[in-house]
């Protein structure tokens, strides 16, 4: 039997590249995940993690703090404190808040691309392209 996995938030740095602040907590590379991966966004008013797709992973998110506008192929879905989320495969999506307070998400996503670097299509400019991806992989 394998000892169970802990990552702390403070140990993963942050990706900025899409907007806001997301951390890949439980990964492949992290803890050697093997059917998806979980993470952590954080949004400060008037951020937004810009549009994107998975084209072989659906994505789960719950809402632990503040509220979202989730837009999913076009399609404003409002998100409250302690709701949750599910974005299908190939569904773009963009997340944004649009309050006066921080939000925080987790956010699940599964099952893995066949590699990392076709997990992730971005389909509008990133607003940091210099900022590295989250880590998820190799």
């Amino acid at each position: 039997m394998t000892a169970a996995a802990k990552i702390a938030m403070s140990s993963v740095a942050p990706s900025h590249r899409q907007g806001g602040s997301t951390r890949a907590l439980l990964t492949p590379s992290s803890v050697g995940t093997t059917s998806g991966f979980l993470g952590h966004i954080e949004l400060a008013p008037e951020e937004a993690i810009t549009e994107h797709y998975h084209p072989f992973s659906d994505k789960y998110l719950y809402l632990i703090e503040g509220s979202l506008v989730v837009r999913v192929d076009g399609e404003e879905v409002p998100l409250e404190q302690n709701e949750a989320l599910f974005v299908t495969r190939g569904q773009r999506h963009r997340i944004e808040n649009r309050g006066n307070v921080s939000a925080r998400v987790v956010f699940q996503i599964s099952p893995l691309a066949p590699r990392p670097e076709l997990g992730h299509v971005d389909t509008e400019p990133v607003p940091h392209p210099e900022s590295t991806p989250p880590k998820v992989g190799g």
